[in-house]
């Protein structure tokens, strides 16, 4: 088998299986761990796929800047932000981070709803411009324009004085081994305070980020109280149900 074709196949069952072991890969296409290894090397250098420990995860959907994303899936957010509205009631707190599943999630949230929202997005703050009884709280920084959120020090210090009955978390990348991760260790620093500074934890997430790592670990996924998704298969379900997290999809 030609070194092209076994890399393709390689690509092909981390694409179905959403994680691969080197070792059993070995056994599978009949070639040396070693082999496999540098194969594995090769196609993350190529960005086809994300090397740990043991093997292979699936690369998540690519980083682009928040407009493009707003027309990515638009459907698929919206079913996930209604199911969110089961776990939202009058007089909470709730923390949202940038997304825009997390924009979704606030054009669902019903005009006569009565919460303090807490943000650091600013597309978000200005969606809740008619809920005339939400108290919105803007949080400063730095703006990071490709995913239009504040971020820095002044961000994270202003996070110390307050709590929230719930986060809402925007995903990039989740692996129920290897946790919550995002390109940016900026992001990976306010969304670690949100947590910690937050009673409950829930994330949004397409299925095309299930089982996908990135470079910057936010928190283990056991630090999420709610997961909401889609097209979930029970191994996944099964050990996130593990980690004591409501799984909805």
């Amino acid at each position: 088998m030609l070194k092209e074709e076994r890399q393709q196949i390689i690509v092909e069952i981390l694409e179905e299986e959403h994680k691969i072991i080197a070792t059993d890969l070995s056994r599978r296409l009949s070639v040396s761990e070693d082999t496999i290894r540098r194969d594995l090397k090769e196609l993350d250098k190529q960005g086809l796929i994300k090397r740990v420990h043991s093997g292979a995860l699936r690369v998540g959907p690519p980083v682009v800047d928040f407009t493009t994303r707003q027309h990515i899936s638009s459907d698929i957010k919206t079913i996930l932000a209604k199911k969110a509205m089961d776990f939202i009631k009058d007089e909470m707190v709730i923390l949202i981070d940038g997304g825009t599943t997390n924009l979704q999630f606030v054009n669902q949230l019903p005009l006569t709803l009565k919460a303090t929202i807490i943000t650091n997005s600013p597309p978000i703050a200005m969606a809740l411009e008619d809920h005339q009884d939400v108290e919105v709280i803007m949080i400063g920084g730095t703006l990071f324009k490709q995913s239009m959120v504040t971020l820095g020090i002044d961000t994270v210090e202003a996070l110390e004085t307050m709590r929230a009955d719930l986060y809402i978390m925007g995903v990039y990348n989740i692996d129920p081994h290897i946790g919550i991760s995002v390109p940016s260790i900026s992001e990976a620093l306010v969304k670690r305070k949100m947590v910690n500074v937050s009673a409950k934890t829930l994330a949004m997430v397409t299925s095309d980020k299930l089982d996908t790592v990135s470079n910057h670990i936010i928190c283990p996924t056991s630090q999420l109280t709610y997961l909401i998704t889609e097209n979930v298969n029970d191994r996944v379900k099964k050990l996130y149900d593990n980690q004591e997290i409501v799984v909805v999809s």
